[in-house]
Protein backbone atom coordinates (compact mmCIF):
# COMPACT_ATOMS: atom_id res chain seq x y z
CA UNK A 1 0.00 0.00 0.00
CA UNK A 2 1.33 3.78 -0.96
CA UNK A 3 2.27 5.57 1.79
CA UNK A 4 1.38 9.82 1.19
CA UNK A 5 4.39 12.45 2.39
CA UNK A 6 3.01 13.90 6.29
CA UNK A 7 3.07 17.66 5.27
CA UNK A 8 0.48 16.56 2.36
CA UNK A 9 -1.90 14.55 4.79
CA UNK A 10 -1.28 17.24 7.23
CA UNK A 11 -2.36 19.60 3.89
CA UNK A 12 -5.55 17.21 3.68
CA UNK A 13 -6.38 17.51 7.45
CA UNK A 14 -6.31 21.08 7.49
CA UNK A 15 -8.76 21.93 4.68
CA UNK A 16 -11.01 19.00 5.69
CA UNK A 17 -11.18 20.30 9.52
CA UNK A 18 -13.97 22.85 9.44
CA UNK A 19 -17.43 22.15 9.45
CA UNK A 20 -18.71 24.15 6.04
CA UNK A 21 -15.52 21.99 4.27
CA UNK A 22 -16.75 18.77 5.71
CA UNK A 23 -19.92 19.23 4.50
CA UNK A 24 -18.95 20.03 0.84
CA UNK A 25 -16.71 17.12 0.83
CA UNK A 26 -19.86 14.50 1.49
CA UNK A 27 -21.87 16.19 -0.74
CA UNK A 28 -19.27 16.24 -3.54
CA UNK A 29 -18.28 12.64 -2.81
CA UNK A 30 -21.65 11.63 -3.56
CA UNK A 31 -22.24 13.62 -6.87
CA UNK A 32 -21.21 16.66 -9.16
CA UNK A 33 -22.48 20.20 -8.01
CA UNK A 34 -21.86 23.38 -8.81
CA UNK A 35 -21.41 26.11 -6.39
CA UNK A 36 -24.86 27.18 -7.21
CA UNK A 37 -26.32 23.78 -6.26
CA UNK A 38 -23.92 23.64 -3.01
CA UNK A 39 -24.59 26.82 -1.95
CA UNK A 40 -28.31 25.85 -1.91
CA UNK A 41 -27.27 22.75 0.25
CA UNK A 42 -25.24 24.77 2.82
CA UNK A 43 -27.82 27.51 2.90
CA UNK A 44 -24.73 29.77 2.16
CA UNK A 45 -23.82 32.57 -0.39
CA UNK A 46 -22.12 31.69 -2.86
CA UNK A 47 -18.94 33.55 -2.35
CA UNK A 48 -18.29 32.04 0.55
CA UNK A 49 -18.69 28.46 -0.68
CA UNK A 50 -16.54 29.03 -3.30
CA UNK A 51 -13.79 30.65 -1.04
CA UNK A 52 -14.29 26.91 0.49
CA UNK A 53 -14.25 25.05 -2.38
CA UNK A 54 -11.26 26.94 -3.43
CA UNK A 55 -9.38 25.55 0.02
CA UNK A 56 -10.12 21.70 -1.33
CA UNK A 57 -9.46 22.18 -4.19
CA UNK A 58 -5.76 24.12 -3.22
CA UNK A 59 -5.67 20.72 -1.41
CA UNK A 60 -6.11 18.40 -3.99
CA UNK A 61 -9.35 17.03 -2.54
CA UNK A 62 -11.93 18.24 -4.81
CA UNK A 63 -11.63 18.98 -8.37
CA UNK A 64 -13.19 21.44 -10.65
CA UNK A 65 -14.82 20.18 -13.81
CA UNK A 66 -16.21 21.94 -16.60
CA UNK A 67 -19.67 20.84 -18.58
CA UNK A 68 -20.17 23.38 -21.09
CA UNK A 69 -20.61 26.53 -19.67
CA UNK A 70 -20.52 25.02 -16.16
CA UNK A 71 -18.05 24.21 -13.59
CA UNK A 72 -19.12 21.39 -11.36
CA UNK A 73 -17.10 20.15 -8.68
CA UNK A 74 -16.04 16.77 -7.45
CA UNK A 75 -13.98 14.06 -5.45
CA UNK A 76 -10.19 13.90 -6.69
CA UNK A 77 -9.45 11.15 -8.74
CA UNK A 78 -5.90 10.93 -6.72
CA UNK A 79 -6.02 7.61 -5.28
CA UNK A 80 -4.44 8.76 -1.88
CA UNK A 81 -6.24 11.90 -1.56
CA UNK A 82 -9.84 9.98 -2.50
CA UNK A 83 -9.31 7.26 0.12
CA UNK A 84 -8.69 9.85 2.75
CA UNK A 85 -11.88 11.61 1.63
CA UNK A 86 -13.41 8.49 2.03
CA UNK A 87 -12.08 6.87 5.31
CA UNK A 88 -12.96 10.25 6.82
CA UNK A 89 -16.49 10.50 5.68
CA UNK A 90 -17.20 6.97 6.93
CA UNK A 91 -16.76 8.19 10.48
CA UNK A 92 -19.53 10.00 10.02
CA UNK A 93 -22.93 9.59 11.31
CA UNK A 94 -24.79 8.76 7.89
CA UNK A 95 -28.12 10.07 9.74
CA UNK A 96 -26.77 13.40 11.33
CA UNK A 97 -29.88 15.76 10.77
CA UNK A 98 -26.59 18.74 8.94
CA UNK A 99 -25.70 16.19 6.35
CA UNK A 100 -29.55 14.71 5.82
CA UNK A 101 -30.69 18.39 5.18
CA UNK A 102 -27.84 19.19 2.85
CA UNK A 103 -28.07 16.12 0.90
CA UNK A 104 -32.18 17.11 0.60
CA UNK A 105 -31.40 20.49 -0.11
CA UNK A 106 -28.63 18.62 -2.73
CA UNK A 107 -31.71 16.91 -4.11
CA UNK A 108 -34.16 18.96 -4.67
CA UNK A 109 -35.09 21.01 -7.95
CA UNK A 110 -33.94 25.22 -8.33
CA UNK A 111 -36.89 27.23 -6.72
CA UNK A 112 -38.17 24.35 -4.30
CA UNK A 113 -36.46 25.84 -1.39
CA UNK A 114 -38.37 28.48 0.59
CA UNK A 115 -34.75 29.69 1.86
CA UNK A 116 -33.78 29.99 -1.95
CA UNK A 117 -36.69 30.48 -3.64
CA UNK A 118 -36.49 34.99 -3.08
CA UNK A 119 -32.93 34.86 -4.24
CA UNK A 120 -33.39 33.06 -7.05
CA UNK A 121 -36.44 35.48 -8.60
CA UNK A 122 -34.17 38.08 -9.82
CA UNK A 123 -31.98 34.63 -11.96
CA UNK A 124 -31.61 34.10 -15.64
CA UNK A 125 -30.55 31.65 -17.25
CA UNK A 126 -28.54 34.12 -19.89
CA UNK A 127 -27.07 36.16 -15.83
CA UNK A 128 -25.89 31.98 -15.09
CA UNK A 129 -24.23 31.66 -18.55
CA UNK A 130 -22.55 34.80 -18.14
CA UNK A 131 -21.32 33.40 -14.60
CA UNK A 132 -20.40 30.06 -15.49
CA UNK A 133 -18.28 31.93 -18.32
CA UNK A 134 -16.11 34.00 -15.60
CA UNK A 135 -16.09 30.80 -13.61
CA UNK A 136 -14.59 28.73 -16.53
CA UNK A 137 -11.39 30.76 -16.47
CA UNK A 138 -8.60 29.52 -14.14
CA UNK A 139 -6.88 32.35 -12.40
CA UNK A 140 -3.14 31.97 -11.38
CA UNK A 141 -4.00 34.29 -8.41
CA UNK A 142 -7.08 35.76 -6.68
CA UNK A 143 -7.51 39.47 -7.80
CA UNK A 144 -7.09 41.68 -5.15
CA UNK A 145 -10.19 44.31 -6.86
CA UNK A 146 -12.66 43.86 -9.29
CA UNK A 147 -14.86 46.36 -11.19
CA UNK A 148 -18.15 45.59 -12.44
CA UNK A 149 -20.09 47.98 -15.33
CA UNK A 150 -23.49 47.46 -15.63
CA UNK A 151 -25.63 45.64 -12.56
CA UNK A 152 -28.21 44.01 -14.83
CA UNK A 153 -27.60 40.35 -14.29
CA UNK A 154 -26.76 39.68 -10.90
CA UNK A 155 -25.59 36.71 -11.32
CA UNK A 156 -21.97 38.10 -12.77
CA UNK A 157 -22.21 40.54 -10.05
CA UNK A 158 -22.12 37.61 -7.31
CA UNK A 159 -19.19 35.87 -9.89
CA UNK A 160 -16.99 39.02 -9.80
CA UNK A 161 -17.57 39.29 -5.86
CA UNK A 162 -16.40 35.86 -5.35
CA UNK A 163 -12.85 36.01 -7.26
CA UNK A 164 -11.82 39.19 -5.42
CA UNK A 165 -10.86 40.70 -2.31
CA UNK A 166 -12.94 44.08 -2.90
CA UNK A 167 -15.62 44.75 -5.95
CA UNK A 168 -17.29 47.62 -7.21
CA UNK A 169 -19.51 48.61 -9.13
CA UNK A 170 -21.48 51.03 -11.27
CA UNK A 171 -25.32 50.65 -11.90
CA UNK A 172 -26.85 53.45 -14.92
CA UNK A 173 -30.16 53.12 -12.94
CA UNK A 174 -31.32 53.82 -9.00
CA UNK A 175 -33.25 51.05 -9.45
CA UNK A 176 -30.57 48.80 -10.21
CA UNK A 177 -28.26 50.15 -7.83
CA UNK A 178 -30.79 49.40 -5.02
CA UNK A 179 -31.43 46.15 -6.37
CA UNK A 180 -27.66 45.17 -6.67
CA UNK A 181 -27.46 46.35 -2.69
CA UNK A 182 -30.08 44.27 -1.74
CA UNK A 183 -28.95 41.65 -3.69
CA UNK A 184 -25.62 41.47 -2.42
CA UNK A 185 -26.71 41.78 0.86
CA UNK A 186 -29.22 38.88 1.38
CA UNK A 187 -26.58 36.71 -0.55
CA UNK A 188 -24.00 37.65 1.74
CA UNK A 189 -21.02 39.26 -0.46
CA UNK A 190 -19.68 42.41 0.06
CA UNK A 191 -19.71 45.21 -3.27
CA UNK A 192 -19.52 48.77 -3.44
CA UNK A 193 -22.29 50.14 -5.65
CA UNK A 194 -21.91 53.38 -7.46
CA UNK A 195 -24.18 55.06 -9.67
CA UNK A 196 -22.95 55.84 -13.11
CA UNK A 197 -22.51 59.88 -13.97
CA UNK A 198 -24.14 59.23 -17.33
CA UNK A 199 -25.86 56.74 -19.56
CA UNK A 200 -22.59 56.04 -21.92
CA UNK A 201 -21.58 52.95 -19.67
CA UNK A 202 -17.97 54.32 -18.19
CA UNK A 203 -16.56 57.76 -18.25
CA UNK A 204 -13.72 59.85 -16.63
CA UNK A 205 -16.27 60.51 -13.77
CA UNK A 206 -17.10 57.23 -13.08
CA UNK A 207 -13.34 56.36 -12.93
CA UNK A 208 -12.33 59.04 -10.44
CA UNK A 209 -15.62 57.95 -8.55
CA UNK A 210 -14.55 54.68 -8.39
CA UNK A 211 -11.00 56.04 -6.91
CA UNK A 212 -8.66 53.42 -7.93
CA UNK A 213 -7.36 50.92 -10.58
CA UNK A 214 -8.95 46.56 -11.18
CA UNK A 215 -6.75 43.87 -10.80
CA UNK A 216 -10.36 42.59 -13.30
CA UNK A 217 -13.08 44.39 -15.05
CA UNK A 218 -16.20 43.27 -16.23
CA UNK A 219 -17.68 45.05 -18.64
CA UNK A 220 -21.80 43.67 -19.66
CA UNK A 221 -22.50 45.87 -22.43
CA UNK A 222 -26.04 44.20 -22.15
CA UNK A 223 -26.97 46.39 -19.32
CA UNK A 224 -25.77 49.53 -20.13
CA UNK A 225 -28.48 51.61 -22.79
CA UNK A 226 -27.18 53.84 -25.24
CA UNK A 227 -23.21 53.36 -24.76
CA UNK A 228 -21.00 53.24 -27.66
CA UNK A 229 -18.92 49.85 -26.65
CA UNK A 230 -15.48 51.22 -27.72
CA UNK A 231 -15.40 53.69 -25.92
CA UNK A 232 -16.58 51.82 -22.69
CA UNK A 233 -14.10 49.51 -24.00
CA UNK A 234 -11.55 51.93 -23.60
CA UNK A 235 -12.02 53.39 -20.65
CA UNK A 236 -12.15 49.51 -19.16
CA UNK A 237 -9.10 49.25 -20.52
CA UNK A 238 -8.24 52.21 -18.24
CA UNK A 239 -9.39 50.84 -15.19
CA UNK A 240 -7.64 47.98 -15.23
CA UNK A 241 -4.12 47.63 -13.77
CA UNK A 242 -1.07 45.98 -15.98
CA UNK A 243 -1.29 42.35 -15.76
CA UNK A 244 -5.23 42.54 -15.18
CA UNK A 245 -7.83 40.77 -16.92
CA UNK A 246 -10.83 42.58 -18.72
CA UNK A 247 -13.90 40.64 -19.24
CA UNK A 248 -16.56 41.96 -21.68
CA UNK A 249 -20.11 41.05 -22.68
CA UNK A 250 -21.63 42.24 -26.49
CA UNK A 251 -24.72 40.99 -27.97
CA UNK A 252 -23.36 39.32 -31.58
CA UNK A 253 -25.90 41.71 -33.56
CA UNK A 254 -23.95 44.37 -32.13
CA UNK A 255 -20.64 43.86 -33.54
CA UNK A 256 -22.07 42.90 -37.33
CA UNK A 257 -21.47 45.91 -38.61
CA UNK A 258 -19.37 47.12 -41.80
CA UNK A 259 -16.16 49.06 -41.77
CA UNK A 260 -15.15 50.70 -44.87
CA UNK A 261 -17.80 49.17 -47.28
CA UNK A 262 -15.80 45.35 -45.91
CA UNK A 263 -17.74 43.14 -43.98
CA UNK A 264 -16.12 42.19 -40.44
CA UNK A 265 -17.40 38.84 -38.99
CA UNK A 266 -18.42 39.94 -35.16
CA UNK A 267 -15.51 37.70 -33.77
CA UNK A 268 -13.04 39.26 -35.95
CA UNK A 269 -14.29 42.46 -35.19
CA UNK A 270 -14.38 42.11 -31.47
CA UNK A 271 -10.66 41.16 -31.66
CA UNK A 272 -9.59 43.83 -33.19
CA UNK A 273 -11.70 46.46 -31.00
CA UNK A 274 -9.50 44.59 -28.29
CA UNK A 275 -6.42 45.35 -30.40
CA UNK A 276 -6.80 48.98 -30.42
CA UNK A 277 -7.04 49.63 -26.35
CA UNK A 278 -3.78 47.38 -26.12
CA UNK A 279 -5.44 44.06 -25.13
CA UNK A 280 -4.66 40.53 -26.33
CA UNK A 281 -7.68 38.07 -26.25
CA UNK A 282 -7.28 35.03 -23.93
CA UNK A 283 -10.54 33.40 -24.46
CA UNK A 284 -13.77 33.71 -26.84
CA UNK A 285 -17.02 32.23 -26.40
CA UNK A 286 -20.63 32.68 -27.68
CA UNK A 287 -23.19 32.48 -25.44
CA UNK A 288 -27.23 31.79 -26.34
CA UNK A 289 -29.61 31.69 -23.64
CA UNK A 290 -32.68 33.65 -23.32
CA UNK A 291 -33.21 34.78 -26.75
CA UNK A 292 -29.95 36.51 -26.41
CA UNK A 293 -26.94 35.70 -28.45
CA UNK A 294 -23.84 36.83 -26.84
CA UNK A 295 -20.11 37.01 -27.56
CA UNK A 296 -17.74 36.64 -24.17
CA UNK A 297 -14.46 37.17 -24.33
CA UNK A 298 -11.73 37.87 -21.57
CA UNK A 299 -8.70 39.57 -22.61
CA UNK A 300 -4.84 41.02 -20.99
CA UNK A 301 -3.13 43.92 -21.81
CA UNK A 302 -0.83 43.63 -24.80
CA UNK A 303 2.63 43.38 -24.52
CA UNK A 304 3.12 46.12 -27.63
CA UNK A 305 1.78 49.76 -27.56
CA UNK A 306 -2.09 49.98 -28.35
CA UNK A 307 -3.59 50.85 -31.61
CA UNK A 308 -6.05 54.13 -31.97
CA UNK A 309 -4.74 55.57 -28.20
CA UNK A 310 -5.53 58.76 -29.24
CA UNK A 311 -9.57 58.83 -29.15
CA UNK A 312 -12.06 57.24 -26.93
CA UNK A 313 -14.91 57.88 -29.48
CA UNK A 314 -17.12 55.10 -30.67
CA UNK A 315 -16.67 53.47 -34.41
Amino acid sequence: MATTDSSKVLGWLKAAGEASRLRLLALCARQDLSVSDLAQALGQSEPRVSRHLRILCEAGLLERLRQGQWVHYRLTEGAAAAGFVQGLLAQLNRSDPVFTRDRDRAAARPGTDPETVGARTLESRLGRALRGFVEAVDLREQPGSALVVGVEHLELLESAASLANECTAIAHSRRAAQSARAFAERRGFGCRVLLAASSEGLCEKDLVAAGQSFDAVFLDHLAVPDSGFPGMLAYGRRALVPGGRLWLFERYESLELSREKVVEHPIGRLRRLLGDVGLTCERLSPIEADGEHVLAAVAMPATVAPRGTGTMSAA
